[in-house]
């Protein structure tokens, strides 16, 4: 099943892998995506669906330094040979739309971040000169949050442009729309805050507006239920998304991707919940577990529809050929995840009989 054919919204994928999007911390300071971009998503273009790296939809969205955007005329006609490498290699290509909110630092980009509320996430942040603590973002009004929400719709008409098939819309792991998902981060008092139903209005908003810029059956959106990363906890994981994939079911998105954050129990009330295709990405941030083959199969008897995977993708171009033929894995160089340069980026070989040892 896993190397079947499956329809997302309006195209074809040839399997049902599926590239997680993964930070490499490769681009300009301009956001600017480094010019070996386009030859490591080609690569791997035997994926049935690439998600990007994160890519900032704002400078003041941007998480991290080194990160890609997707914000200005330059950036976005960087990306085009970029996506007709993956096309003209036989791939498709979805842009991962990363708003940071709070996750951001002025250290990074100059300004302050934004945040569902006044508070601070607890922990550091990379940077080039090394860890800085988390700073207080600036609480949204209510007219920076509808201008957030044409920052998500713009920059989705841009990957558009650019030649992407689709967008997914980055939910999960302590970003900004499950800063007001969650609890702890989102304290605000507003029809924005204080009960699920309004903590899920912001990421149903933007989801909305989005496939209503671009067409549904080119949206996707990532969550990771429960999920801990960036200080977040969300009280009651299986309530607050039964109320947001209810509200999302009738627009006929391409995909609902999750990370496996929630027990067994929640995710399979999700899975119930949800109409449309569904990917799992079985693997936590930052565990010392990879998702393989296993874990695959394991989800796909669940009910999940195509499998991310991700670190295994970096050291293994041709991944889908070793899971296919029960060929033998190259380990990453953890090392290099995020060191810049073409080192540990487009240097890993395809599988032959001398290539792992």
């Amino acid at each position: 099943m896993l190397f079947d054919n499956i329809k997302l919204g309006s195209i074809e994928l040839q399997n049902r892998v599926v590239m997680a999007p993964m930070t490499r911390v490769r681009a300009s300071a301009t956001g600017l995506p480094s010019p070996s971009t386009a030859l490591y998503y080609a690569q791997r273009a035997s994926a049935g669906l690439i998600v990007s790296e994160g890519i900032s939809p704002s400078k003041q969205g941007q998480s991290e330094p080194n990160i890609p955007g997707l914000y200005n005329d330059e950036q976005e006609a960087a990306w085009r040979p970029i996506t007709k490498a993956v096309h003209d290699a036989g791939g498709r290509i979805f842009a991962q739309i990363m708003h940071g909110g709070r996750i951001g630092h002025p250290e990074i980009n100059g300004m302050q971040p934004l945040g569902a509320s006044a508070i601070a996430a607890q922990g550091r942040i990379f940077n080039s000169g090394g860890r800085l603590a988390f700073v207080t973002p600036v609480e949204m009004t209510i007219e920076q949050i509808q201008e957030q929400i044409r920052v998500f719709v713009d920059t989705a008409k841009r990957a558009i442009a650019a030649g992407f098939d689709g967008v997914e819309l980055h939910g999960a792991n302590g970003y900004l729309i499950q800063q007001f998902l969650s609890d702890n981060s989102n304290q605000r008092t507003d029809r924005y805050g204080g009960s699920p139903e309004n903590r899920a209005r912001f990421a149903i908003e933007v989801v909305t507006a989005v496939s209503e810029a671009i067409g549904a059956d080119r949206v996707g959106i990532r969550f990771s239920p429960g999920g801990k990363f960036h200080d977040m906890n969300e009280s009651d994981p299986a309530g607050l998304y039964t109320i947001v994939l209810e509200a999302l079911n009738p627009l006929g998105l391409a995909y609902l991707h999750i990370l496996e954050t929630a027990s067994d129990e929640i995710n399979d009330t999700l899975r119930g919940l949800w109409t449309g295709p569904l990917i799992v990405n079985p693997a936590l941030v930052a565990s010392s577990e990879f998702a393989n083959k296993a874990d695959a199969d394991r989800w796909l008897a669940r009910g999940a529809d195509l499998i991310a995977f991700g670190r295994y993708f970096i050291s293994n171009p041709d991944l889908v050929r070793r899971l296919r033929d029960d060929l033998e894995l190259a380990e990453p160089d953890l090392e290099t995840f995020y060191s810049g340069g073409d080192k540990g980026y487009i240097d890993y070989p395809d599988w032959s009989p001398t290539a792992v040892g």
